[in-house]
């Protein structure tokens, strides 16, 4: 799972650091899970809006582990591994996201 490679380079951060953008970076990792449990969760109807939701804490994750890594807090090899795997789940987000825009259809 990719939090618990973040954990282990969150609490590995400079103090400062670690609760500056660190702790941003890992609240918008537990809003972004959050928000999909919810979504697991609810009609078909609801899921839009948490997936939705989610889509944006996730966004803003990663937008916010870039910037962290261009002020030189997170190295490559480290920025490359979490961006690996924040692909993967980008790509099963917007699947899900796309399958719940479709109307399913009835055979």
């Amino acid at each position: 799972m990719v939090y618990k490679v973040w954990h282990e380079y969150f609490i590995r951060l400079e103090k400062i650091n670690r609760y500056t953008i660190g702790l941003k970076i890992d609240n918008l990792f537990i809003e972004t899970t959050e928000h999909l449990f919810i979504a697991a969760h609810k009609n078909r109807e609801q899921k839009g809006f948490y997936l939705a939701k989610a889509s944006d804490s996730f966004d803003m994750l990663k937008f916010i582990l870039q910037i962290a890594w261009e002020i030189e807090i997170l190295d490559v090899k480290k920025y490359v591994t979490l961006s690996n795997h924040l692909n993967e789940i980008g790509k099963m987000l917007g699947g899900w996201q796309k399958q719940t825009k479709t109307p399913q259809r009835s055979f």
